[in-house]
């Protein structure tokens, strides 16, 4: 079969949410299409900006590393890893291949490990709750910890923004988990124009946010990514309302192809105008511990709280 674009070559991509055959070339052009029109859209970066790429090692981040380098100057790019400290999930060889692709692209990168950034691994964290018997799922450990470490990195090396990874599937599913907490401060925060309440947090962009997972699988096979075949062991140790939310969709998916991005699509038209009234939210408080960005009406960060209640920190 021809490709449903230029028509010469052999298709080797079916594209679900269109129902179109592509070959290797236009698939990729696509993507590239798809994403600089989402930055240009919503005004996520611009020319002149220095961008911090988050980079964990995946296809996702392969896929931002190799498509940020194609839309945007390689000298006004820095490349993060951050090392969770996961035994047996951290592999030498992704990191290597990674660091053989950013000096490739001209790319400063830089690599630390969690505890180097804030002080504990996701391992350290996981012993403590274990023995204080608390459940808490280790992704939340995690997440927080990353962001905290990224935003850091970041202020130090004076960036305008961080961009990160994260894919269509990661906002659909945050925004159903925010509907259905009814977080509307969160929900808000999903919005590519969503509010800014810290002057301590350098702005974050999703250029890969309308793009299904399953395109950078495709994408970052195409150019040659050694795709890691072990998955982080504590993903099923306490099931999240993230995991449960993303089964959910991706049946849904499965059912009607192109619903994750219809959904996401719908909301930020709808969001658009909702997120203006954050706009005139005062500055968030700081942290007495640590100093950082915290919640309004709270006094420590959720960092610093879970750090404490596992005992790593008192």
């Amino acid at each position: 079969m021809k490709c449903h674009l230029c028509g010469v070559k052999e298709a080797v991509v079916y594209q679900l949410h269109t129902s179109k055959a592509l070959c290797r070339d236009c698939f990729i052009n696509d993507i590239l299409k798809r994403v600089e029109l989402e930055i240009k859209k919503y005004n996520l970066i611009k020319s002149n900006e220095r961008v911090l790429l988050a980079i964990s090692g995946g296809k996702d981040s392969f896929t931002l590393l190799d498509v940020m380098s194609k839309i945007h100057s390689s000298s006004k790019l820095i490349a993060l890893t951050l090392i969770e400290g996961i035994e047996g999930y951290n592999r030498a060889d992704v990191l290597d291949f990674m660091k053989s692709k950013t000096r490739e692209l001209g790319i400063d990168h830089i690599v630390l490990t969690l505890k180097e950034a804030v002080g504990a691994s996701v391992d350290e964290f996981v012993k403590n709750m274990v023995l204080k018997n608390i459940k808490i799922p280790p992704c939340t450990y995690c997440g927080i910890a990353r962001r905290r470490a990224i935003n850091k990195v970041a202020r130090e090396q004076g960036v305008d923004k961080v961009a990160t990874a994260h894919v269509l599937d990661d906002e659909a599913q945050t925004y159903v988990m925010n509907i259905l907490r009814g977080d509307t401060m969160r929900l808000v925060q999903v919005h590519p124009k969503g509010p800014w309440l810290s002057k301590l947090f350098i702005r974050k962009v999703k250029p890969l946010r309308k793009i299904y997972e399953r395109e950078t699988a495709l994408y970052a096979y195409f150019h040659g990514y050694k795709f890691q075949e072990r998955e982080c062991p504590y993903i099923t140790h306490i099931p999240t309302l993230r995991a449960r939310v993303r089964d959910y969709l991706y049946r849904l998916e499965l059912e009607k192809p192109g619903s994750l991005l219809r959904l996401v699509e719908l909301l930020d038209e709808a969001l658009s105008d909702y997120v203006k009234k954050y706009y005139e939210l005062p500055e968030l408080p700081h942290c007495k511990m640590c100093g950082e960005p915290t919640s309004y009406n709270r006094e420590i960060c959720k960092f610093c709280e879970l750090l404490m209640s596992v005992g790593l920190i008192k």
